[in-house]
């Protein structure tokens, strides 16, 4: 099995990489920065230098091509502004799905955010507001597709470490945070449990164990 994921140097990416290296499966991380190489190489993960706001939709299905599933775990990060949350958050997840589709990747999973769906809080800021527009756009387009697919809403992220128990399920879930260790081994059993639907599920710390989790949500 292998499996390719856009955003291979963020830290959830890099989780996700190393729990699934250690089961034997092959990760291809896309980054890029090639100074980002050796932390992929230290979760057993394999580079491939490619900027997907820039790169060709055939440019990302040649480095798709073979991959059994693929990841958009890409985002403009903080500190960016409202026209790379399009840029990225939106464009980045529809190329990468435009390519999977191109090369034959049969299953995606993009990362998305808890309150994509839903018009932002009142108040907010304009930076926050185009972020969930975008990811809401990206998540439409998705469904729209021909791909098996699972949209993965975490809610707010920590660096705790992880415990194994959450709340999965479509949404609505209540507001809550998720270690992002538990985002990633949801991630992993997703990507790897077969013959999953399509599913939209939102994540928080809860009281169950992942994989039970996932079958109740199918």
């Amino acid at each position: 099995m292998r499996i390719v994921i856009a955003g291979g140097h963020g830290q959830i990416a890099l989780l996700t990489s190393r729990i699934l290296t250690a089961r034997g499966i092959a990760v291809t991380g896309l980054i890029r920065h090639a100074s980002q190489s050796p932390d992929l190489a230290a979760v057993g993960a394999t580079p491939a230098v490619l900027d997907l706001e820039s790169a060709s939709p055939s440019d990302v299905a040649d480095v798709l091509s073979g991959a059994d599933a693929t990841v958009f775990a890409a985002g403009a990060g903080p500190g960016s502004g409202v026209e790379r949350k399009y840029t990225m958050d939106r464009d980045g997840s529809v190329k990468l799905a435009t390519a999977a589709e191109a090369a034959g990747v049969p299953h995606f999973v993009q990362i998305s955010t808890m309150g994509a769906g839903s018009p932002p809080a009142p108040g907010s800021d304009e930076v926050w507001k185009a972020y969930i527009d975008a990811k809401t756009q990206a998540e439409d387009d998705l469904r729209a597709r021909s791909l098996r697919w699972q949209i993965l809403r975490p809610g707010r992220l920590t660096d705790t470490p992880g415990t194994g128990l959450v709340t999965l399920s479509p949404p609505p879930v209540a507001a809550g945070a998720v270690p992002r260790a538990d985002v990633a081994s949801v991630l992993a059993t997703l990507l790897t449990t077969a013959n999953l639907p399509n599913l939209t599920l939102e994540l928080t710390t809860g009281p169950t164990p992942i994989t039970e989790a996932i079958e109740k949500a199918r």
